[in-house]
């Protein structure tokens, strides 16, 4: 079954990827950064107090939250991880997107391979629904389409 939702359009673009959904707030510095070094090469979050994404790969991923907690380098760790081939590659908000990960976003659009595209606004029905592992496909309008497995 496929349903449909409509948010607000930040960072464009077409995507077709497997859902990893927190329904917690997500850290980006904690989720990325390893001992001895500011971001961990394969892209496996490692933030301790987020059980639902602790351990699980990022790379490629259409990463499905309420919104991004933490402090300032929130938006320069994404930038960093896309540019290092790690980062999801959109993130899709249930609420409005916080002014940092909005940064990050934007800076991945102009200044990187990888950018990671950003829909926001698309409301808790949205969180309710998709499950990890979920095809999710966002279109160029905001729409995104979560299809169960």
């Amino acid at each position: 079954m496929t349903k449909t939702f409509n948010g607000r359009v930040v960072v464009p673009g077409r995507i077709d990827a497997e859902a990893l959904v927190t329904h917690g707030g997500f850290n980006t510095l904690a989720s990325l950064k390893t001992a001895g070094s500011f971001l961990n090469k394969k892209g496996e979050i490692q933030d301790h107090n987020n059980a639902e994404l602790y351990g699980k790969l990022m790379p490629g991923k259409a990463l499905c939250l309420p919104e991004t907690i933490g402090s300032t380098t929130g938006g320069m760790v994404l930038y960093c991880a896309a540019c290092m081939g790690v980062g999801p590659s959109c993130m899709l908000f249930s609420k409005k997107a916080d002014t940092l990960a909005v940064a990050g976003a934007v800076l991945t659009y102009n200044w990187s391979d990888h950018p990671i595209v950003l829909v926001d606004d698309l409301g808790e029905e949205f969180l309710e629904t998709v499950k990890e592992g979920d095809r999710i496909r966002v279109y160029e309008d905001g729409k995104v389409e979560v299809e169960g497995k």
